[in-house]
């Protein structure tokens, strides 16, 4: 802890050089003899030692996710004793404490051992730390004042709380390996397709007997077998529209993180491209360990100002496989993404579009002026996503009124009559 002057050292400092110095020029020895005694308040204060105190913090997990509630335990040991120990604890944005008392004062007695449970609520997605507890004590007599604080912190990680939907979107293309996805080739496995004459090599239990029976001749089944997908999910962080605590990266992270899980559940592989300032790329995989991998790759998105033109060449090439539905999330507010977007189109990516729509973030001025201008800037969103859908690109808007199922929904519906109309 550091040292630092109380209220009463510089006071009775000053005291004690005028008392000292009017002896000196007065030649009152009388005015020595009573500065003396503050002279030796000063020399006490000045020697007395710093406290041993320390203190550590532990958690009861450090992973949680948005609106959970974790403990903690302040723990503070003094091996001197503390006649009065203040604390505080100093908490990043996006936790706040809901039960226990920091700041706080305390008496230790020496080899004394005090716990301070506390309970913090996660309000926003994040990495945080966690430990910055504020010491402060003073002497007796109050002259020195000591400082410190607690270098021991700990890490805690909050996760987007994912959303549960209906039905995913099906990808054009699936993998080779087993998966929950029904494919549209025809192979073993247990989604019904249709039925065809016997040919030599056909095995006995794919035969359809009623149907042999009203044909008088060997009718099999065809089956469609169920494959595994990849999966990209492509996010825009060059730029976002914010409105106080909330704006579209958020939203947009955690649509990645509710995407991403439902596909995992369902055995596909997912990958992740944050495309913005700063480029990050986490390849395609399965399993829980590619879940906290993709979930601690979103926690560290942000948008970071750039002025460098980027496009899709920038992305490492096993990312973006050619068989991979593209899930793009994005605002469309920046010219290098809608380029970057446009050009996977155009390179024949299975890519579908969820924008996080900016215009409840945008409030036009009181003029006509400004009016005029919000609303041919609507105009020009509007005429973008008529753009991509025109080159067959299913997009959907995500809005204060509109769901992920919504949004999922009206992606399928495209979907399905866009391949009626290829036909």
């Amino acid at each position: 802890m550091t040292r630092a002057p109380g209220p009463l050292l510089p006071a009775l400092s000053v005291a004690t050089a005028l008392g000292l110095l009017g002896a000196l020029c007065l030649r009152r020895p009388e005015l020595a003899a009573a500065a003396a005694p503050l002279a030796v308040l000063v020399g006490l204060g000045l020697r007395t030692k710093a406290p041993d105190v320390r203190v550590w913090f532990e958690a009861a997990s450090d992973r949680a996710l948005e609106d959970d509630e974790i403990e903690v335990i302040v723990t503070v040991q003094s091996t001197t004793g503390v006649e009065r120990l203040e604390l505080g604890l100093v908490l990043p944005i996006g936790l706040e404490i809901v039960d226990g008392s920091l700041p706080t004062a305390i008496h230790l007695t020496p080899g004394e051992e005090r716990e301070l449970p506390l309970r913090l609520r996660c309000r926003r997605f994040g990495a945080y730390t966690l430990g910055d507890v504020r010491l402060r004590c003073r002497d007796r007599l109050g002259l020195v004042r000591f400082e410190g604080r607690t270098t021991r912190w700990l890490s805690l990680r909050v996760y987007p709380r994912p959303e549960r939907v209906q039905a995913l979107v099906s990808p054009a293309r699936t993998q080779s390996t087993t998966g929950n996805e029904v494919a549209r080739v025809r192979a073993e496995g247990f989604e019904f397709a249709d039925t065809r004459p016997f040919v030599a090599g056909d095995r006995p239990r794919s035969i359809n007997w009623r149907a042999s029976a009203r044909r008088d001749a060997l009718v099999v089944n065809e089956r469609h077998p169920e494959r595994n997908a990849d999966v990209v999910i492509f996010l825009d962080s060059f730029a976002e529209a914010r409105l106080a605590d909330d704006g579209t990266l958020e939203q947009a992270v955690r649509l990645v993180a509710t995407i991403a899980e439902q596909f995992l559940e369902r055995r596909d592989r997912v990958g992740l491209v944050t495309f913005g300032g700063v480029l990050r790329w986490l390849e395609p995989g399965g399993g829980m360990v590619q879940k906290y991998r993709l979930l601690d790759a979103l926690l560290q998105t942000g948008v970071e100002l750039s002025y460098a033109w980027k496009d899709v060449s920038v992305i490492p090439p096993r990312t973006l496989q050619p068989r991979a539905l593209v899930v793009a999330i994005s605002p469309l507010l920046d010219e290098r993404s809608i380029e970057a977007l446009l050009d996977l189109c155009g390179r024949g990516h299975d890519l579908l579009l969820l924008e996080i729509s900016p215009e409840p973030h945008v409030i036009p001025g009181p003029s006509a002026q400004d009016r005029a201008a919000h609303h041919l800037w609507t105009l020009q969103r509007a005429e973008l996503r008529a753009r991509f859908r025109r080159l067959g690109v299913a997009v959907s808007t995500l809005d204060e009124t509109t769901t992920l199922d919504d949004a999922l929904e009206g992606v399928r519906t495209y979907r399905r009559k866009a391949r009626v109309a290829r036909r």
